[in-house]
């Protein structure tokens, strides 16, 4: 099998970024993008994913945490369709549920070359340690449309807010562990009717 890795770096005024990314992985991950708790949760896709992930990121934080957020979602989209190729011989859809305390959360994904996303997180507080939580939409905007892929994000139920967000990388990175594996009976084969996705 072909190694399922890819490295993307995008410039612009506003951001600096570089993203490494080695699907079949065992979780290790590097960060470096200056905002601390958005490291934390591209940890939970690195650990729970089972993909290795290196994302450097310098950006105009002293405006706020907006571009960077957005860029680094766009940047790890851009990425992950590269080293995803071709995409034969994948299982194609995942789908995950987890736990953290009070909070449970959804997540389901389809490698479908189609981007969408439908999220319904009711976050309980508008920051986390100073973040604006709102921008995790903005990060998830940015991945879908550029790997294009259409993901469901459901927080059925939470009242911490860190929980809450905690859950959905967890399940995301679950969900999509499960998409990205190699099904034996599809070998070489598009799982899609149409022959492409």
């Amino acid at each position: 099998m072909a190694e399922r890795k890819a490295r993307v770096e995008r410039n612009t005024l506003e951001t600096q970024i570089a993203v490494e990314i080695n699907l079949d992985g065992t979780g290790e991950s590097n960060f470096d993008t200056g905002v601390p708790f958005l490291d934390h949760m591209m940890d939970q896709i690195a650990r729970h994913g089972l993909v290795d992930l290196d994302i450097q990121s310098k950006g105009d934080l002293h405006i706020d945490d907006h571009h960077t957020v957005e860029d680094i979602g766009i940047t790890l989209g851009q990425a992950f369709k590269q080293a995803v190729g071709d995409k034969k011989g994948i299982v194609r859809y995942g789908h995950a549920y987890v736990p953290l305390d009070e909070a449970l959360s959804r997540v389901v994904i389809d490698l479908s070359g189609r981007p969408g996303l439908c999220m319904n997180v009711p976050y309980t507080r508008g920051s986390v340690g100073g973040f604006d939580v709102d921008l995790f939409e903005e990060f998830f905007h940015g991945f879908v449309n550029h790997s294009m892929v259409t993901l469901h994000i459901d927080n059925l139920k939470g009242k911490n807010t860190h929980h809450q967000i905690e859950t959905v990388f967890k399940a995301f990175g679950r969900a999509l562990r499960m998409a990205i594996a190699m099904d034996e009976r599809m070998a070489g084969i598009t799982p899609s009717t149409k022959g492409a996705l």
